[in-house]
């Protein structure tokens, strides 16, 4: 078996790349190596990569004309892409939307194409986002809900990708799976989400910025969990070449300030908080209903908040000691 993932120098990506290695698949890796985020940080990813054997690594930019061309070799070979690959950062694409059009619009687009040419191809599985429930405010969020009122640039890219997705597998009979993701986090995380830089200002004594009213939860869900849900999911195509999405979430939100305490609580650190106002573009409250993937595959998470916050801090400080910086 060999997988293409893509992103493979991201958070879940790497995660996953690592998992399947550790079961003697054969995977591709690809990343644009962007700089959205220190590229310090999945360089540091890709060399633990690199050193397992049956990882192979292409430094590509799935956008650009022909980018997937240098894998025609390997075409009679993938049996299953997961596709990870894409710009992140919902408040950064109000700042940058063409970045967010490239990567989540074309980028998936190519992926679609190169899909379609692969005559082992049994599944590809894509990350999507909890984002695209924008202004729903009927909780917890389901997969049968309306998704026609994006909050953010960022949503709209990944809604777009799952409406593409959804008519290539009708066009081409592509069996797809779109997985949207609820809040992920964890050891070798992103530097741009919350809880990582709530931990470095924490730290270093800085202003925790954090948004006024006590209704602000997320539906935050541990990375070692995400990763058995991707593989889970792996395993169960769609039949017929059918398109499908699926949420994979804690099922339970839990309050940034209890976010917040814990992340004192690991670190021994008081945080100095600040409050100002929630931006339009940031949803109060994410949950997750995970009937769907569960009733599929029978996965359910086991990480309470306080022991992925435990993981992540351990980590986070045994990175930032080897002179690392994120």
């Amino acid at each position: 078996m060999t997988i293409l993932v893509t992103g493979a120098a991201g958070f879940v990506g790497f995660h996953v790349s690592q998992a399947l290695l550790a079961q003697g698949v054969r995977v591709i890796g690809v990343d644009n190596l962007n700089t959205y985020y220190t590229p310090a940080l999945k360089q540091a990813r890709l060399a633990l990569l690199q050193t397992q054997p049956g990882f192979s690594f292409h430094k590509l930019d799935l956008a650009a004309p022909e980018a997937l061309s240098v894998l025609a070799s390997e075409k009679n070979s993938i049996t299953g892409i997961l596709h990870f690959a894409a710009q992140a950062g919902v408040r950064y694409s109000m700042l940058n939307p063409a970045a967010f059009a490239h990567s989540n619009v074309l980028g998936h687009l190519a992926v679609l194409e190169f899909a379609r040419t692969l005559p082992r191809l049994v599944h590809l599985v894509y990350a999507s986002s909890s984002s695209v429930y924008g202004r729903n405010t009927t909780l917890p969020f389901s997969e049968t809900d309306r998704v026609d009122q994006p909050g953010s640039f960022y949503a709209v890219t990944k809604r777009t990708a799952e409406l593409t997705s959804s008519t290539y597998s009708h066009l081409y009979g592509l069996p797809q799976t779109g997985l949207r993701f609820f809040t992920v986090y964890g050891p070798w995380g992103r530097p741009d989400m919350a809880y990582y830089s709530f931990a470095k200002a924490i730290l270093s004594g800085a202003d925790v910025t954090l948004y006024e009213g006590d209704a602000l939860a997320r539906d935050f869900t541990y990375i070692a969990d995400v990763v058995s849900a991707v593989l889970a999911v792996l395993a169960k195509p769609p039949e017929h070449g059918a398109a499908r999405v699926l949420n994979i979430g804690n099922h339970r939100p839990e309050s940034v300030r209890t976010l917040v305490q814990l992340l004192e609580q690991q670190l021994g650190c008081k945080a100095h908080i600040t409050l100002k106002p929630r931006p339009e573009a940031d949803v109060e409250t994410t949950w997750a209903n995970i009937d769907a993937i569960h009733a599929l595959t029978g996965w359910q998470p086991t990480t309470q908040l306080a022991q992925g916050i435990a993981q992540f801090v351990a980590w986070f400080k045994a990175y930032q000691n080897s002179g690392h910086q994120a």
